[in-house]
Order: C-alpha cells, then sequence, then structure tokens
C-alpha cells in the first residue's frame, strides 16, 4: 500500500514535468525549429544561405550588427558607472528620503523603453523644452540628440536602475564583519569600495551587466524612436518583417538566428564570468549604514539626487504634457490646460487598450508564477534528466530578443490546427515566454536557500508531498514570488517590441496605443497614454510595497 501511495506521488511530478516539456516543445523549440527553416527561404522559392550571405556580405546590413553592440556596450559601462556607486551610497551611508529615491529610482527603471526615448525627445529634442529655453534666453544651440547619443542617454538613464536593484541586493548579502575587519587593516574609503566591495558585488554586478546588455542590445523601440539614421538589428528584422520596401520574411528569419547566436555567445560568456567569481556568503550581521563625514555626505546627496532627478525629468515632463491643451488634430499645443488629450484617447480606444493590457499582464503573470513554482522545484528538489532538460530549455528565452518571438509565433501558429495569430491568447504566449527565465531564476535561488528538512518535517507529521510543497514550501518562497510577479509584471505591461508585431486592431495593448499616437505625431495624445501606462507602474509598485515584507526591491 505504501509502494502503491509513493508511486502515485511520483507518477504527479512526472506527468507535472511532462506536461512542461510538452509546453516548452510546443511554444518555444517548434517556433524556433520553424525560424530556422523559414531563414532558408530565398524569394524565388528555393532554400539556401542566401539570406545569411546578404545580411553579412552588405556592408550596410552588418554596420547594423556593429551599431547594436556599440550601444550595448556603451550603455552597459554607463549603467554601471552610475548604478554601482549610487548602491553603495544607498547603502552604506544614512541619506535624507531614503525610500522616496529608491522608488523614484525604480519607477526610471520602469517606463518603457521608447517611451524614455520620447520623453527625451520632448525635453531635448529640435523642439524640446530645453532646447527652446536655451535658444531664446542663452541663444545656445543644444547638440543634437538624435542618433547614437541619444540612444545611449535614453537606455542608460533607464537601464542604471537595475544596476542599483542588483548590487543593492549584493551589498544586502554582506557580512558587516568584512567592512570593519577591512577598515581595522587600514582599507577604507574608494580603496575599501574597488579592493572589497567590487569583488563581493562581482557576481550580481556581472548579472546585471549581462541584463542591461540584453535589453540594450535586443531594444527595438528606441532606436526606432530617437534613431534616426542609425540602425541596429532588432529595428532591421522589424523592417524586413513588416517590409519598408517589400516584405521579406526569409531575410528577417536570417537576421533572427544571427540575433539568437549573437546573444546566446554573450550569455555564455557571462556564465563563464560568473564562475570565476562565484562563492557563497553568508551575512549573519547585514551592512550597518553610518553617516557620512560632512563634505562626503553631500557629496552623496548631490550624486544620488542629480542623477535621479536628471533620469526621471523626462518622464515628469511627459506627464505635465498631457494636461496641455492641444489643437483638434492633437499634434500642436496650444495656451492653457485641460483633460482634451485624454477625453480624444478615450474616444479612440483607451479603455480597450486598458483592458487588454491588464488581461495580458494579469493571464500572462499568473501562467509564469504557476510555471516558474513548478519548474524550480523539479530543478532543485526533484533532479532528473528531465529537470536538468526543463531547465535547460527554461533559459532559452532569456537570449530571444523580442521581435524575434513574435515572428517566430506568428510563423508557427497561422496555420491549422492551432491558429493564434490575431488573438490576445498569441500576446499572452509570447510576454510568458520572453519573461519566465528571470522568474525561474530568482525562483531557483530562493529554493535552494530553504532548508529541505523544513519539507521532511512535515511530511514525517503525515503530510503528503503535494500538501508539503503547496502549505510550506510555496509560502516560504513568497517574498521572492511578489517580487518575481511585481518585475514581470511592469515588464509585460511596458512590452514593445513583440506586441508591435503581433498586435491586431482588437488586441493592442497600452504600450502599441502609444506608439500608434507617436507615429502620428499627436503629442498630446501620446503624452495622455504614457501617463496611463506610468499610473499602472506605480499602482504596481505601491501595491508591492503594501504587501512585500521588507519593502525593498532587490535582486
Amino acid at each position: 500500500m505504501n509502494q502503491l501511495r509513493r508511486k502515485s506521488k511520483l507518477e504527479i511530478w512526472n506527468l507535472i514535468a511532462y506536461l512542461i516539456v510538452a509546453l516548452y516543445l510546443i511554444f518555444l523549440i517548434f517556433p524556433l525549429i520553424k525560424i530556422l527553416r523559414s531563414s532558408l527561404d530565398m524569394p524565388d522559392g528555393t532554400r539556401s544561405l542566401g539570406n545569411f550571405k546578404r545580411f553579412f556580405s552588405d556592408p550596410y546590413y552588418f554596420k547594423t550588427l556593429v551599431n547594436s553592440f556599440q550601444v550595448s556596450i556603451v550603455v552597459t559601462f554607463f549603467s554601471l558607472i552610475l548604478g554601482v556607486p549610487l548602491a553603495y551610497f544607498y547603502n552604506m551611508y544614512q541619506m535624507k528620503g531614503k525610500k522616496f529615491l529608491q522608488v523614484v529610482i525604480i519607477l526610471c527603471s520602469m517606463s518603457a523603453p521608447f517611451i524614455g526615448a520620447y520623453s527625451w525627445i520632448l525635453v531635448l529634442g529640435r523642439n524640446g523644452v530645453i532646447t527652446r529655453f536655451l535658444e531664446s534666453i542663452f541663444h545656445f544651440t543644444m547638440p543634437n540628440i538624435y542618433g547614437f547619443k541619444g540612444i545611449v542617454i535614453s537606455l542608460t538613464s533607464r537601464l542604471f536602475p537595475m544596476v542599483f536593484l542588483y548590487t543593492s541586493g549584493a551589498l544586502k548579502s554582506i557580512d558587516n564583519s568584512l567592512i570593519e575587519a577591512s577598515q581595522n587593516l587600514g582599507i577604507k574609503g574608494v580603496k575599501m569600495f574597488f579592493k572589497v566591495i567590487v569583488p563581493l558585488c562581482m557576481p550580481s554586478i556581472l548579472a546585471a551587466s549581462l541584463i542591461v546588455f540584453m535589453r540594450a542590445l535586443a531594444d527595438f523601440g528606441t532606436p526606432l524612436m530617437i534613431g534616426e539614421g542609425f540602425r541596429t538589428f532588432p529595428v532591421e528584422i522589424y523592417n524586413a518583417y513588416v517590409g519598408e520596401v517589400g516584405q521579406n520574411f526569409g531575410f528577417a528569419a536570417a537576421i533572427s538566428i544571427v540575433a539568437i547566436s549573437i546573444t546566446a555567445i554573450v550569455f555564455l560568456i557571462q556564465k563563464w564570468a560568473t564562475s570565476k567569481f562565484s562563492f557563497t556568503i553568508n551575512a549573519m550581521h547585514t551592512i550597518e549604514s553610518k553617516k557620512a563625514k560632512p563634505g562626503l555626505n553631500v557629496f552623496i546627496h548631490f550624486y544620488s539626487y542629480l542623477l535621479v532627478s536628471v533620469a526621471m525629468l523626462p518622464q515628469v515632463y511627459l506627464w505635465y504634457t498631457s494636461f496641455k491643451n492641444t489643437s483638434k488634430s492633437g499634434n500642436v499645443f496650444i495656451d492653457g490646460y485641460s483633460l482634451m488629450s485624454y477625453r480624444e484617447v478615450m474616444k479612440r480606444g483607451l479603455d480597450t487598450s486598458i483592458r487588454n493590457t491588464a488581461v495580458v499582464g494579469f493571464l500572462a503573470v499568473a501562467i509564469i508564477l504557476i510555471l516558474a513554482i513548478f519548474v524550480s522545484y523539479l530543478v532543485v528538489r526533484r533532479r532528473s534528466f528531465k529537470s536538468q532538460l526543463i531547465d535547460t530549455m527554461s533559459m532559452i528565452p532569456y537570449v530571444l530578443p523580442g521581435s524575434v518571438v513574435g515572428i517566430a509565433l506568428i510563423s508557427s501558429f497561422n496555420t491549422k490546427p492551432l491558429i493564434l495569430t490575431g488573438t490576445v491568447a498569441i500576446i499572452v504566449i509570447s510576454m510568458v515566454i520572453r519573461r519566465i527565465p528571470y522568474t525561474i531564476r530568482s525562483s531557483v535561488a530562493i529554493l535552494g536557500q530553504i532548508p529541505i528538512s523544513m519539507e521532511e518535517a512535515a511530511i514525517s507529521l503525515g503530510s503528503n508531498k503535494i500538501k508539503t510543497f503547496f502549505g510550506i514550501t510555496v509560502p516560504m518562497m513568497g517574498n521572492g514570488i511578489i517580487s518575481g510577479a511585481l518585475l514581470s509584471w511592469v515588464t509585460i505591461i511596458t512590452e514593445l517590441s513583440t506586441s508591435i508585431i503581433l498586435y491586431t486592431a482588437k488586441s493592442q495593448t497600452l504600450t502599441v496605443f502609444t506608439y500608434v499616437f507617436v507615429s502620428r505625431g499627436s503629442d498630446g495624445q501620446a503624452a495622455a497614454v504614457a501617463t496611463v501606462l506610468s499610473l499602472f507602474t506605480i499602482i504596481s509598485l505601491t501595491v508591492f510595497m503594501l504587501f512585500s515584507k521588507d519593502k525593498d526591491v532587490t535582486m
């Protein structure tokens, strides 16, 4: 009887494992195989490597690859230069308005990338508010923000908070006795920062570098919005698929394969570098923030608040712009303030976009959390070939740009037996594919820190493994699950690169709705929709702060 019961329990987890493998095969592996096959399709109906030859032999297309790497490297460099010291000051020293500062830093990172670029255009563009002010008062002409500089400024202002969050998480795990020991040995100040703090935080700094590099490399909206003649390969994938001068799906698929290969190589290099700095540390006494000397205290506050203010200024001005009067077309601002832009976007389907965003977000987050919890348990507690296969497949979306995911899903599910193209379901699936790796990684890390003795104790008292899992293990993972849900939710509702390929008039989300108004030059209406999207983010962060135990967002 006991043997039969044990076999039944094993079959339940085996069934879950087989179901997860099947889902990955259908919605991830099959679309990737389809796009690989499509990359060989030539316009004349033959199959060859001609699309790849065209990409690497044509200087124009190869230049887009070089441009993407150039942007990603520079953005990663500046994000580290700005984010690591900010995290150090925030965690090591007492600062006024710490909670407010943290909220603003998080808000900087949680806006849609292309909306950030659009905000910078409103502030520093050819007709930007600061540009006009400097010209009229000081007769000073602002340098051109468009192109490479604008992309770097926009992405850095959005991605340095990711470095801050990762480094803050690492600093919270450092034992204060290590800091005291280094100080007793005469290692203080800047020397301690480079000799002690940076090496101890290196795994998290490398993880943050990978996230920033990947997001900058795969970003579609920012180069499209502010790049002008500076083209990157995510934009070329979109152009090849949509067809500025005629659609070429085979060429778009070939660029997608190149993108996957490059990001996979970058990911493997990061994994290798991380393994070189891998170590475990257990903080019995976390770092205690201390009061800085007067001169240093002034510098810390000046640096932190200036950096965050500059990053947040364009977004605040965007909110302000949404309340300005506009002409009937919405293309020109006129004197006075009103809710005109909001009334116009309501007439044109704001409520539908809000509903679609909420539905896609909630469904995707729910699926991500359920899958991440089961996958993390299989990987950590039930090691087998199946669990290792699941773990490997779960990391594949980590290196997939959003436009590639969109094209792969359309090529796979636009014919029978499973037609999903044009539905909300395909957008939900795309969001799950893109965002699940991050939640799985955090869930695996959290579960790995929970002693298995807690589960063994519950089982010894008569609870079965399924009840123990839901009654003991999942609640202990609660705070990490809430953090994962928040980050997944925010990245999903601000996603553009996948949505713009998959959406229809009935399934457009707030980001796509914003982009439509931006592309039409309707600044007031675009600002109104972007403000509503920011409100979603602020509400999400507020809910997290209310339900989170430690009230901090870290990674």
